[in-house]
């Protein structure tokens, strides 16, 4: 019975951990991912790197990304931050 008394602050203090910093950020991957499949061609994105881009093609493990009128490359997926919406 004194192991478990003095084991029990530990299993406490895990259990806080796992509820306060790892499921919080499971979740946030989970909706980022998913964020990430739902794009398509002609979507506003904006790049780790502080871009505002256009998908203009949807590949395997790729965006082609528009930059501009006569510039379009290619970017991985993880690259990009969040969908782009406009204040306007």
């Amino acid at each position: 019975m004194d192991i478990i008394a003095q084991l029990l602050p530990f299993i406490f203090l895990i259990a806080i951990m796992y509820f306060v910093i790892i499921r919080p950020q499971q979740n946030e991957l989970k909706a980022k991912k998913a964020m990430i499949e739902s794009l398509k061609k002609g979507d506003k994105v904006v790049t780790n790197g502080g871009f505002i881009v256009t998908i203009h093609k949807v590949e395997e493990g790729f965006f082609s990304v528009k930059m501009n009128d006569d510039t379009i490359v290619k970017i991985t997926k993880d690259s990009i931050s969040k969908k782009y919406e406009s204040e306007a």
